[in-house]
């Protein structure tokens, strides 16, 4: 029996009636021919291929917690061309106004000084680089790749639930599932005009090359930067790298001379324009941040305060994608943009305001609380699904530290056909989209990261906690 406070999940392949939304209608036809045996080969296959290739990823809080694979979904998610298209004017609409609040808090401040958000949010952060204050960065772009993780509710709507500005990851992961399902199931891709997404490669070097500094040569050079290869994410570090055909790089094959960043290569040096970077901004350079890093590049920050360099995405964006920030995010939007958000916030009390704060202490069981800085699904608790003993802990923690929360309702995420031991059933899901923004544009690749939570009942999609991912389809028409 379903609880008053766990609302129907929205069915992506299903309609209320029990018929099959139009999306679906090739692949359901296809799953009633296709023998379950072949089904389950296929993913053993898929599993196969992603040994081989070494994609993996840490799963954190449990005795094994060692590398291992993400469970693939073989079971594509399909979204019709016309949510699509909504979906995507959204996302840009909603990049641009988090770039442009960021330009401002760097700059003008005018967002601080018309109460759009709380001078406390921003100065108080830990993510504030006052380090970036007055420093323009090239073409006034900070957010050059942006991950905007998106869920559907019971009305089929999307929210945005969360924003990421820093170093969004799991592009690979998208690429990675387009290929392993055009390699195993060409006969369902012919049933279909599904939208490609590889191009998104290319497009991620165009947008790095055309934030170059205005120092750089006709033909900027790119390289990816990367904490090593103990980082959990370094396979996809290593993935765009060859992708893109630039250099990998660790801080210590850079050096910096005359406030140029150069790349040690056999040849000689090698001057570097633009670093994509996957280090967080403590570990950049250890004479302006964290002085015991030994990730990062001494003299970076005098050499990008200088403009002999680009750092995508920029120091110091961070100060967006907090999830107290987040909550203001409709007034950002209309403030910078004049415009009304496309996309829909998920409802969020802000535990700082002691009215919000009573609010959750009263209804704890019924929400989900979340650190301001956290991610990964750590530090979370969800209430409907926490013990008598879990939710006296969190109370307490509320009580002690109430800055450091914010509470959302418990949403049903949308469901979409998952292959499980059983068979094909409806798992809960969430998609975050790649959004890149270049000098002159903002270019979205049709599709992105679909995580699916396949422990039945289960509404936690992380890779990092045990969720797995899918392929997810833009029909083309």
């Amino acid at each position: 029996m379903t609880s008053k406070l766990e609302p129907v999940a929205f069915d992506e392949m299903h309609a209320p009636d029990g018929s099959v939304r139009s999306a679906y209608v090739a692949l359901a036809n296809w799953l009633d021919q296709v023998p379950k045996d072949v089904l389950d080969y296929r993913r053993r296959e898929a599993e196969y291929i992603f040994r081989r290739i070494g994609i993996t990823f840490a799963v954190h809080g449990q005795a094994e917690a060692q590398e291992r694979l993400i469970p693939f979904d073989i079971i594509p998610r399909i979204l019709a061309a016309k949510e699509w298209s909504r979906l995507a004017r959204g996302l840009e609409q909603r990049v641009k106004a988090l770039n442009a609040y960021i330009c401002d808090i760097y700059g003008k401040r005018d967002s601080l000084r018309a109460a759009v958000v709380p001078e406390e949010l921003v100065y108080r952060n830990p993510v504030f680089r006052p380090e970036m204050n007055g420093h323009k960065v090239p073409h006034d772009v900070y957010v050059h790749i942006a991950g905007i993780d998106v869920v559907r509710i019971d009305s089929g709507d999307f929210y945005v639930l969360e924003d990421n500005t820093r170093t969004p990851s799991g592009v690979s992961y998208m690429l990675e599932n387009r290929e392993i399902m055009l390699r195993l199931f060409p006969e369902l891709f012919s049933n279909h005009r599904v939208a490609p997404v590889e191009s998104y490669t290319d497009e991620l070097l165009a947008t790095m090359k055309s934030v170059a500094p205005a120092t750089a040569p006709g033909d900027p050079t790119v390289v990816i930067l990367t904490p090593g290869i103990y980082n959990s994410a370094y396979y996809e570090h290593s993935f765009l790298a060859d992708k893109l055909g630039v250099e990998l790089v660790e801080g210590r094959d850079l050096f910096v001379k005359g406030n140029v960043v150069y790349m040690r290569t056999t040849e000689g040096p090698k001057r570097v324009d633009v670093i994509y970077r996957r280090i967080d901004d403590d570990f950049l350079d250890p004479l302006v941040f964290r002085p015991d890093s030994l990730l990062g590049v001494p003299g970076l920050m005098s050499a990008y305060q200088a403009g002999q360099v680009t750092l995508a995405n920029a120091v110091g964006t961070g100060v967006a994608d907090d999830k107290a920030v987040y909550s203001y995010m409709p007034q950002i939007v209309k403030f910078f943009l004049g415009e009304e958000p496309i996309l829909k916030n998920v409802r969020t009390w802000r535990c700082r305001e002691p009215e919000h704060l009573k609010y959750v202490l009263e209804h704890l069981a019924e929400l989900v609380v979340k650190e301001v800085h956290g991610s990964g699904g750590y530090g979370m608790l969800i209430g409907p699904k926490a013990d008598a003993k879990t939710l006296e802990l969190f109370r307490e923690k509320l009580k002690q530290d109430p800055a450091n929360f914010i509470a959302q309702p418990t949403l049903a995420l949308s469901t979409c056909p998952s292959m499980v031991e059983e068979g094909i059933a409806p798992r809960h899901v969430d998609l975050r989209p790649f959004v890149l923004m270049g000098s002159d544009r903002v270019c979205i690749v049709p599709g992105g990261l679909s995580r699916v939570a396949l422990t039945k009942g289960s509404l936690v999609v992380n890779s990092s906690q045990g969720g797995g991912i899918k392929d997810t389809w833009v029909l083309d028409r």
